[in-house]
C-alpha cells in the first residue's frame, strides 16, 4: 500500500526540518574550505632553552648582542612552516605563530575588491534560502492543523511546495557563488593569505546535504499535493455520476430501494477495480452521497 497522505505530509515536514538544521549549521560555521599555507618561520624571541619547531633559532641566545656572530641552523624547507587555515562565508581563520590557536578575519577583507559582488550575492542567496525554507516548514505545520478544510489545506500545501522549491534554487545559487568567490580569492587575494593547498570541508558538505534534503522535501510536498488533487477529482466525478444516476431514476419513477441497491453495486465494482489495478482503497462508505461535501477518508 502506498504512503498515506498524513505520512507523506510528515515525511515532507521532517525533510524540511533536517534541511533547515543543516543549512543553519553550514552558514554559522567557517569550515567550508580548509588547507595549508607555506610561510617563513619567524625568529625565536627571548631565551630559547628547548628547540622550537615553529621559529628560527640562532646559535646564541642573546640576540641583542651585536658583537656575536649569530648563525641560523635552518636551511631549505626547514625555514618554512605549514600553517593550517579554514574559511567560510563570514570568516577565514589561520593558525597562530605557535600553532596553538587561530586568528580570524572577515572573508570580505580577503575577497578582491572588484569581486566582492559575487560574495554578497552568495550571502543574500543563503539568507533567502534559509528564510524560504523556514517559511515552507511553517506552512507545512499550519497545513496539518485539523481546523482547516480540504480546500484550505491544498492552498497551504501549494504555497509550501512553492517556497521549498524556491529555497532550493536559492541554495544552489548560493553554494555555487561561494565556490566562485573562494577560487577568485585564491587566485587574486592578498599574498599573506593565499593557500598552498586547499580542499572543501565538512561545512560545504553540510550545505549541499541541506540542498539535497530540501529538494527531497519539495518533491514530497508536490507529490502530496498532486495525489490529493487527483484523489479529490476522482471522488468528485464519482459523486457527480451517482447524482446523475439518481436524478434519472427519479425522473423514471423507479423505486428508491432499487436505486440504493444499484448505488452499492457500482461502489463495490469501483473498489474491486482499484484492487485489480494494485491500489488499495482507503475506505468504503455506502452513505457517501449524504456527506459528499466532506473530506473523504
Amino acid at each position: 500500500m502506498g504512503i498515506q497522505r498524513a505520512q507523506r505530509a510528515s515525511l515532507a515536514l521532517t525533510l524540511n526540518y533536517v534541511a533547515f538544521a543543516l543549512a543553519v549549521s553550514a552558514v554559522t560555521t567557517s569550515y567550508w574550505c580548509e588547507g595549508t599555507r607555506k610561510v617563513v618561520k619567524p625568529f625565536c624571541m627571548g631565551t630559547v632553552k628547548v628547540k622550537q619547531t615553529y621559529c628560527i633559532r640562532f646559535n646564541s641566545s642573546n640576540i641583542n648582542d651585536t658583537r656575536l656572530v649569530q648563525y641560523i641552523y635552518e636551511t631549505g624547507e626547514e625555514k618554512f612552516l605549514m600553517r593550517k587555515f579554514h574559511a567560510g562565508i563570514w570568516f577565514s581563520c589561520e593558525q597562530t605563530v605557535d600553532l596553538i590557536g587561530f586568528n580570524c578575519r572577515s572573508f570580505l577583507e580577503i575577497t578582491p575588491d572588484h569581486e566582492r559582488g559575487v560574495l554578497w550575492l552568495c550571502i543574500v542567496a543563503e539568507c533567502l534560502y534559509i528564510a524560504l525554507l523556514f517559511t515552507g516548514g511553517a506552512l507545512m505545520v499550519i497545513e496539518m492543523c485539523p481546523c482547516f478544510n480540504l480546500i484550505n489545506r491544498l492552498k497551504l500545501n501549494a504555497f509550501a511546495a512553492l517556497c521549498t522549491a524556491l529555497s532550493g534554487l536559492f541554495g544552489m545559487v548560493a553554494h555555487m557563488m561561494f565556490t566562485t568567490a573562494f577560487q577568485l580569492a585564491v587566485q587574486m587575494g592578498p599574498e599573506d593569505w593565499r593557500p598552498k593547498t586547499w580542499d572543501y570541508s565538512w561545512s560545504y558538505l553540510l550545505a549541499w546535504g541541506s540542498f539535497g534534503t530540501c529538494m527531497g522535501s519539495a518533491v514530497t510536498v508536490l507529490n502530496h499535493y498532486t495525489k490529493t488533487i487527483t484523489e479529490f477529482k476522482f471522488k468528485r466525478r464519482t459523486i457527480e455520476k451517482k447524482l446523475r444516476i439518481k436524478q434519472k431514476i427519479l425522473e423514471l419513477d423507479m423505486p428508491e430501494d432499487l436505486w440504493y441497491i444499484n448505488s452499492l453495486q457500482e461502489q463495490a465494482d469501483q473498489h474491486t477495480a482499484l484492487y485489480v489495478n494494485g491500489n488499495q482503497p482507503s475506505c468504503f462508505n455506502p452513505t457517501i452521497l449524504d456527506n459528499w461535501d466532506r473530506e473523504y477518508c
